[in-house]
């Protein structure tokens, strides 16, 4: 690794936190399967459940409410596909919203939607990520069986108005469910939770375990499981628990929500750093999602006349780790969907994206820096042939 290396893409994964490792340790060194009636069992059952209650503290909602799967993948999964899974199930039409920014876990369910014999639509947004309030009313008229609009957008940081649709969709008789993987601690989980009747979870992204995650349902909504094999997690996610993958969730997530005031105010200051010296060294250069409100942690910008393999390249080899945008789009050639969405698919084209995300350790100095050599790159990859001194 380069000797002054700088991470700078915390969206797309975080280290392990010491303090989650040290909650896992005395889980992991033992057996841990908490459907056994002995005491090994007793103990990993109680530590399950002492998991689970601190999730659903961390969320203001009933204990029962949270389910453990296995990331925030599968979770998304489970809310679209399992509620249009029950809705089948009653011998109902099937049909599925979501908008045209979500992650692929969302997107990429549609086509097992359509397997099914359900159909989709897709909500278009404006550049703030906001669905548009005809488009919106339309789709709610065809009282779909569930609505799906991310908490924070993980290519742009742009905050969607959750709480505003969800009121809608409450007011149409609509189950509505986020994507809420980018939210913990950077915005309130609460309100999410009362405006969202599903929420996905992700360990990884907050200093805890990878392949771990959860998913809220509200009381009273049916999903049809995914997975056959067992009773586990009230029959809506089959299979052993990972005891210490739940319990390191649980302490990942209320760190997230204990620091959540503090890194706000931090990382936003690293944003405005960044975008200032971005801004003064690199004309024309655009900040994706300017528009509305963004959350803190991410910072995407649009560099004209480069090719963005190059440009991350280049970074890597200075040191600098960034991204194009999620990391489970990586190699592919073709624009973002967030920024076709929210800008038009020729914009899209011109503007080459670069996502900075940070970690509630990263430094201003490792920022400036970061600036500095983004900067470097750029010019030499010749798309600046006249840099303000």
């Amino acid at each position: 690794m380069h000797p002054a290396a700088i991470y700078l893409d915390h969206a797309a994964t975080t280290a392990l936190r010491p303090e989650v490792r040290e909650k896992m340790e005395p889980v992991l060194a033992v057996p841990s399967n908490p459907s056994s009636l002995h005491r090994w069992g007793r103990r990993a059952s109680v530590a399950l459940e002492e998991a689970r209650v601190v999730v659903a503290g961390a969320l203001d909602v009933p204990p029962g409410e949270i389910h453990f799967v296995r990331g925030g993948t599968e979770a998304s999964n489970l809310a679209i596909l399992g509620r249009a899974g029950a809705i089948r199930a009653r011998g109902e039409g099937v049909r599925v919203v979501v908008s045209a920014v979500e992650h692929r876990a969302v997107l990429d369910t549609l086509a097992g939607v359509e397997a099914m014999g359900g159909f989709v639509s897709i909500l278009p947004v404006d550049p703030r990520c906001h669905p548009l309030g005809e488009a919106l009313e339309k789709v709610l008229a065809t009282s779909p069986a569930v609505l799906s609009l991310m908490a924070a957008n993980n290519e742009t940081g742009a905050l969607p108005p959750v709480t505003e649709v969800g009121t809608s969709c409450r007011e149409a008789g609509v189950v509505f469910h986020t994507d809420a993987v980018q939210a913990p601690g950077h915005i309130p989980l609460p309100p999410l939770a009362r405006s969202a009747d599903l929420i996905s979870l992700s360990g990884h992204k907050i200093g805890g375990p990878a392949s771990t995650g959860v998913l809220r349902v509200r009381g009273g909504i049916e999903l049809a499981p995914l997975l056959f094999g067992g009773g586990q997690e009230r029959g809506l996610r089959p299979g052993t628990q990972d005891v210490a993958g739940a319990v390191g969730m649980a302490e990942a997530l209320r760190l997230a929500e204990d620091e959540r005031e503090e890194n706000q105010r931090h990382m936003s200051g690293l944003a405005r750093l960044l975008e200032a010296e971005l801004r003064a060294a690199l004309p024309g250069l655009r900040v994706h999602g300017e528009e509305g409100l963004r959350s803190p942690h991410i910072v995407n910008v649009g560099i004209p006349g480069i090719d963005p393999e190059l440009l991350l390249s280049g970074l890597d080899l200075e040191g600098v780790a960034a991204s194009r945008g999620s990391a489970c789009s990586s190699g592919s050639t073709r624009p973002s969907h967030v920024l076709e969405a929210t800008l038009g698919a020729p914009e899209a084209r011109r503007s080459a994206p670069l996502r900075i995300s940070f970690g509630r350790e990263t430094t201003s100095h490792e920022v400036a820096r970061a600036a500095r050599v983004i900067v470097e790159v750029a010019r030499r990859l010749g798309a600046y042939l006249e840099v303000p001194a």
